[in-house]
């Protein structure tokens, strides 16, 4: 099976990667990657299956483990993730991804794969829910420890590893869920590699369109495939990328395998298919939150903006640094607190009252109410996660269309 365009996908643009990159012609000559929904697949003879197990020869095992509609997809965000970057020779940067049945089953091959019990992993404040809540109730159960760090001061990190000898993962969410927090990557990717300590990113907030962690060295890239990548929200998924290609094929691979958190071929059609049209989504995506959020932030009702683009964001200047454009997330604190906030959810008339973020159509949730309501109080607070904070993912419906429906919700 030959790659389609295969000699000239180092001269593509990124909305033709986005299109072209992955495929593999079948033996139909389909114009698309197929669905294969085989749970098992068969072998030409003993010999051959032993080929295969052993991985002497390629081919497909068992559904678990893998098919052609999950390859392509795989390959597609691989090399979206390194797409224009090269390694320490100056050749090509290669990536291997693993397709998971959701964002948490990615980063629970992650930790599991890279930390042994007794070892630790360092983090930041305002991580997402199911994250936190990861970290908080089950890693402890198998003896993993959190440290939990201002990641902006680096000092506070470096003396972390200097009083920690065990720190094996270093895991970043930037921008983080829900207040839009960035740290710097590249110097926090040097801090920890001093201290050979592996480094993660969950880039779901920014995709490869916007942010491309592995430009600062990271060893590690998660996605929640849910969101932006298939940006249809029609399909659960997550992806874990990594530039250990070794690494990735052994360990990373058999805990993926065993712990079963793999996708399937519908969900991946569904996920490379959304892939496609990821750059046009992206930059109306983009260019409506920066109007929502100009916005917001002259609005008599609303009491602060967390956006990106706004110089008053703490993290502007990072932004600018390693970030194309600020994205397509902001969040936003109504006066009035707990109640106002649930107010102005439930006066919403065309944006979608609902968690997840990256689909097509505007999402607006209430965090303190939903996805963060298993975190202590007090922890949401110290992460800028206030009663009356509504997070918004904005759509790519006309932007007028969205702001007359938030100046409504804001002025019933």
């Amino acid at each position: 099976m030959h790659k389609k365009h295969q000699n000239i996908e180092h001269a593509m643009g990124f909305d033709s990667a986005c299109i072209h990159s992955g495929f593999e012609q079948d033996q139909y000559r389909s114009h698309v990657t197929g669905i294969y929904p085989s749970s098992t697949y068969l072998f030409d003879s003993a010999e051959q299956a032993v080929e295969i197990f052993t991985g002497k020869q390629e081919g497909y095992i068992y559904g678990r483990f893998g098919n052609p509609t999950i390859r392509q997809t795989e390959a597609k965000i691989a090399a979206l993730e390194t797409y224009g970057l090269v390694d320490e020779s100056g050749n090509p940067l290669q990536a291997k991804a693993i397709l998971h049945a959701s964002g948490m089953a990615a980063i629970s091959s992650l930790l599991l794969s890279t930390v042994k019990q007794g070892q630790k992993v360092i983090s930041h404040f305002s991580l997402y829910g199911g994250t936190q809540e990861l970290v908080d109730k089950v890693l402890p159960d198998v003896g993993i420890e959190t440290l939990i760090v201002d990641m902006k001061n680096l000092q506070a990190v470096e003396d972390a590893f200097k009083q920690h000898d065990d720190i094996a993962l270093m895991y970043l969410e930037t921008p983080a869920n829900p207040t839009l927090q960035c740290v710097d990557i590249e110097l926090l990717t040097q801090i920890a590699h001093r201290y050979h300590c592996k480094v993660a990113v969950d880039n779901t907030f920014a995709t490869p369109y916007l942010q491309q962690p592995f430009k600062y060295g990271v060893d590690f890239i998660m996605h929640s495939t849910t969101k932006f990548l298939n940006g249809h929200g029609t399909a659960i998924g997550g992806v874990l990328i990594g530039r250990d290609i070794e690494l990735m094929n052994t360990k990373v691979t058999k805990h993926h395998r065993l712990l079963g958190g793999n996708s399937n071929a519908f969900d991946a059609f569904l996920l490379n298919n959304g892939i496609k049209t990821l750059g046009i989504r992206m930059e109306r995506h983009c260019s409506n939150a920066e109007k929502v959020a100009l916005f917001l932030h002259a609005h008599p009702a609303v009491k602060h903006v967390n956006y990106l683009a706004l110089p008053d964001h703490p993290d502007y200047a990072i932004c600018k640094k390693q970030m194309k454009h600020a994205g397509a997330l902001l969040s936003f604190e109504v006066h009035g607190g707990f109640e106002a906030g649930k107010k102005f959810m439930n006066a919403l008339q065309l944006c979608s009252r609902a968690v997840s973020l990256g689909t097509c159509d505007t999402l607006i949730s209430h965090p303190a109410s939903t996805t963060h309501v298993g975190v202590k109080p007090e922890m949401r607070l110290q992460s800028g996660i206030t009663d009356g904070l509504i997070r918004m993912s904005v759509g790519i419906e006309n932007g007028e269309d969205i702001m007359y429906d938030v100046n409504q919700a804001l002025s019933n």
